[in-house]
């Protein structure tokens, strides 16, 4: 990743939005999917089919060697699962990371699902990291720094005492899927490289419900948390903007059909 940040014009950034909702669109159909007994790699191939169908090109698979559309990492797994065989079960949780290229731009989410009955303790892990998620955003202004997006992050993270992982981070987003600058979960505010109009982030909080370590495991892939408890993981495609950042990815669509089955 070369160290120049790119800006881009108010009209790539709506073309970006385009690619950001049709990630949101494809979790959703996955969320029509997701439940007990279903398998990981089905899930997959549903959201190759719909971004396909839609205009757009799986983001993730083929780069970097990735040999599939979605990411999906189920309960002690942080990020980079692959879809397989593997059934989900009643009590699980599943992290699944969906990014598509359309017009040339990248889009870029992640939202974590429960699947049936999950205990409390797992169900306030992904609430607190979806307001850490949406501490970030706001923090995600011209004028600040990466660190300030960081900190915001890692203090309401660390205050509900969960772990937050330093291994992997946000990143800018825009002709590629991985653009500078890096977007640490942790930080010092007014460290870290300065924000400015015309820059796209995708800000994706990995919180552990226990220790910040993570493990790689041996399909080369899959990071997951070394004391083996759960992790969650949300992320957000933002424009950074003068007063308030411009948030180009949505769960929704999600949400919406979550609320239909009943989840919600």
């Amino acid at each position: 990743m070369s160290k120049k940040v790119v800006d881009l014009s108010d009209g790539d950034i709506a073309l970006l939005k385009e690619s950001s909702l049709l990630v949101g669109k494809t979790l959703a159909e996955v969320a029509k999917h997701i439940a007990p007994g279903v398998r990981t790699g089905e899930l997959d191939r549903l959201a190759e089919e719909f971004i396909r169908d839609n205009g757009g090109v799986p983001g993730f698979k083929g780069l970097y060697g990735c040999p599939s559309t979605l990411l999906i990492s189920v309960n002690e797994e942080v990020v980079h699962g692959l879809p397989g065989d593997r059934q989900l079960r009643d009590g699980d949780i599943a992290s699944i990371d969906c990014g598509v290229l359309m017009n040339g731009l990248y889009g870029d989410s992640a939202y974590t699902f429960t699947i049936g009955e999950v205990p409390e303790q797992v169900k306030r892990l992904l609430r607190v990291t979806q307001e850490c998620l949406e501490l970030g955003i706001a923090a995600a202004v011209e004028g600040n720094r990466t660190g300030d997006i960081g900190f915001a992050i890692q203090q309401h993270a660390e205050a509900n005492g969960y772990g937050v992982v330093r291994e992997l981070v946000g990143h800018g987003l825009g002709r590629k899927l991985h653009e500078p600058p890096e977007v640490p979960n942790y930080g010092r505010r007014g460290q870290g490289v300065k924000l400015r109009t015309g820059m796209v982030l995708a800000i994706e909080p990995m919180i552990n419900m226990g220790v910040k370590e993570v493990k790689q495991l041996d399909d080369g892939w899959t990071i997951a948390t070394r004391d083996g408890k759960p992790s969650a993981h949300f992320e957000h495609d933002v424009a950074v903007r003068k007063d308030k950042a411009e948030v180009l990815s949505t769960f929704s669509y999600i949400t919406d059909v979550l609320k239909s089955k009943g989840e919600l």
